[in-house]
C-alpha cells in the first residue's frame, strides 16, 4: 500500500480482518463498517478483476456485472501494475470455481 494511505488506522483495520475466524465474522463485520453500497462495489471489482484475470472481455464483463468500463480500467490497471493484491487472491477464486463446477 502506498505510504499515503498506509498509517496506524489502517494497519489497525488490516489486523481485525486477519482476526476473523469465519466467513459468519467476516460477513458481520463487513455489514457493520461498510454502507451496503460500499460493500457491494468491492464485491464489484473483485468480481471484474476474476473476469479480467480468465480473459473476459469489457462487454461481457459489463453485461454480467453491470461495472462502468471505467471501473473495469481501474481494476485491469491495478492487475498489471498494482500492488499485486488481487493477483494474490487469484489462485483461491480459481480453486473456489473449480469446486463450484464440480
Amino acid at each position: 500500500m502506498a505510504a499515503k494511505t498506509r498509517d496506524h488506522l489502517t494497519d489497525q483495520l488490516f489486523k481485525a480482518i486477519l482476526s476473523l475466524k469465519s466467513e459468519e465474522q467476516c460477513s458481520n463485520f463487513f455489514e457493520d463498517i461498510c454502507t451496503i453500497s460500499e460493500l457491494k462495489s468491492m464485491a464489484q471489482r473483485l468480481e471484474v478483476a476474476r473476469m479480467l484475470d480468465a480473459g473476459c472481455i469489457y462487454e461481457e464483463i459489463v453485461e454480467k456485472t453491470g461495472a462502468s468500463t471505467a471501473t473495469i480500467s481501474r481494476v485491469k490497471r491495478c492487475l498489471v501494475y498494482g500492488a499485486d493484491g488481487y493477483n494474490s487472491i487469484m489462485p483461491l477464486l480459481k480453486k473456489e470455481d473449480k469446486h463450484n463446477a464440480e
